[in-house]
């Protein structure tokens, strides 16, 4: 079947490129002039071109290359924001929302793989003491520094988030709670091992903790009331607030 135009009349054959060494404007026996990343991407060489379509199209090329570099500005500055959302205003580690999403995502991959991970809740004792006796930079500067301890003895594949006021936690990836209740011991003696300085004193950090197995089949708030009963449990068997001095 033939295809016919608005004329009723067939369309012409289509024009085929000149043989190689016969190209408009290119000598028998002379090689082809290279044209521009514009011209090669169009089949065409600069010859084919006039002047003012050659600059027309560096120009688009121009504007290609700073649309580029613009979406790659534009994805840094997103993923920057991102990261801001999910940190605690005041500490460097994650705040509560995108600490129960980590939670959530933990919860699949020990259903998934049959793995350990187990769930430590830390409350920072004595913290009010502190805020009444120096006032809340102080008691700013305490929860800095138990957050930068905590995060700074914990693997590249743990978790740790502020969940809020006094209240920290820590997911331990890979394990079952008998180890993790040693880990969370160990974190809590290096955070507790300096004093934290600043203007007008210093205190002493006190933690208490309560460990919990993750389970993939509860929801992850309920898995945090868990590990915080736990905690509480271990503070009425005999660990109490510490005064602002370091005392107990």
């Amino acid at each position: 079947m033939k295809i016919f135009g608005a004329r009723n009349e067939p369309l012409p054959a289509q024009r085929r490129p000149a043989a190689s060494g016969k190209a408009a404007g290119v000598p028998r026996g002379a090689a082809p002039r290279r044209g521009s990343d514009a011209t090669d991407f169009l089949g065409l060489t600069e010859a084919d071109l006039t002047p003012q379509v050659q600059a027309a199209m560096g120009t688009l090329l121009t504007e290609i290359d700073d649309l580029r570099a613009e979406i790659a500005r534009l994805k840094a500055r997103l993923a920057e924001t991102e990261g801001l959302a999910d940190r605690d205003a005041l500490t460097p580690v994650l705040n509560r929302r995108a600490f129960v999403r980590e939670l959530s995502r933990i919860q699949t991959f020990v259903q998934r793989y049959g793995a350990d991970a187990s769930l430590v809740y830390f409350d920072l004792d004595g913290l009010k003491a502190v805020n009444d006796r120096f006032g809340h930079a102080a008691g700013d500067a305490a929860l800095k520094a138990v957050a930068e301890r905590l995060a700074a003895q914990v693997r590249e594949s743990d978790i740790v988030g502020r969940l809020g006021g006094d209240e920290f936690a820590v997911i331990l990836v890979q394990a079952e709670p008998a180890t993790a209740e040693a880990k969370a011991q160990a974190l809590a003696t290096a955070v507790e091992r300096l004093p934290v300085s600043f203007e007008g004193g210093q205190a002493q950090p006190r933690l208490t903790f309560g460990v919990s197995r993750i389970d993939p089949d509860l929801d992850p708030e309920a898995l945090l009331a868990a590990a915080d009963g736990a905690m509480y449990a271990r503070k009425r068997g005999g660990r109490s607030d510490s005064s602002p001095d370091g005392s107990n």
